[in-house]
């Protein structure tokens, strides 16, 4: 892999910047579209970024723009610890262009454990409508907990967009991208994997909606008609609808 730096545009939320990065980082600004954003890339150095552009200003700028980070070290699951969080400030107007989070493992021979607190969906604000096809989420089991909404629409939640989402061994696995609606009725997160493709997870498998999504292993209960892949069928089927592997 090449290791030489390219100038790049990356997008944060309320705004870009121009920087030279390198094919590993703009493999972790790649979210499988086809642009590149700040946030997984985490602090770069000043002397690497050229130009920024503030949302608020409308407005690109010459140089750098102001990044502040402090490490606040604070647990926020067993095992896991948030290292470090910053952000890209607009010299002008001090509007935020980015906010990015870098977490750690206190023993990475260690898995990560439950998290302090478990964040309803209910409490996520700006709740937008879209629609997407049923056939591009991965279907789920349900959960007695999960809320679920008409059939078809699919509920995104704008504030978790982007947010990066830790598995329990505190890797990241990708970027969330909207709340939405399986073929099973049951509420899941699509998210954008490492690789880019698409994937999605079931709403109970996550432990905590923060400044990222972490996720848990929840303790498995038998239901009826659940396939060995995870897709749920109407009671009485004789055969997987998604896979087609006989139930037992």
């Amino acid at each position: 892999m090449s290791s030489e730096l390219r100038i790049k545009k990356l997008r944060g939320s309320g705004g870009y910047i121009m920087a030279r990065v390198s094919d590993e980082q703009q493999m972790k600004g790649n979210l499988g579209g086809p642009d590149l954003f700040l946030a997984p890339i985490g602090r770069l150095d000043a002397e690497f970024i050229t130009k920024h552009f503030c949302n608020t200003c409308e407005k690109e700028f010459e140089g750098p723009p102001k990044i502040e980070f402090e490490n606040p070290n604070e647990e926020v699951a067993e095992n896991l610890m948030l290292a470090e969080k910053g952000q890209y400030i607009c010299n002008s107007c001090n509007s935020s262009i980015a906010e990015y989070r870098e977490f750690k493992k206190q023993d990475e021979q260690e898995n990560v454990g439950t998290a302090r607190s478990i964040e309803q969906v209910a409490n996520v604000p700006q709740v937008e409508t879209s629609q997407i096809q049923h056939t591009e989420i991965q279907s789920t089991s349900q959960s007695s907990q999960e809320t679920t909404t008409q059939p078809g629409p699919v509920t995104s939640i704008s504030s978790i967009e982007g947010r990066s989402v830790i598995d329990e061994n505190a890797n990241k696995i990708g970027i969330a991208k909207q709340v939405g609606i399986d073929a099973a009725q049951s509420m899941v997160l699509v998210i954008s994997k490492n690789d880019g493709s698409e994937g999605s997870i079931p709403w109970k498998n996550i432990k905590k909606v923060g400044e990222v999504v972490l996720l848990g292993n929840p303790e498995e209960t038998s239901q009826p008609g659940k396939c060995s892949c995870g897709f749920v069928n109407k009671d009485g089927s004789k055969f997987c609808e998604e896979c087609g592997t006989p139930l037992s």
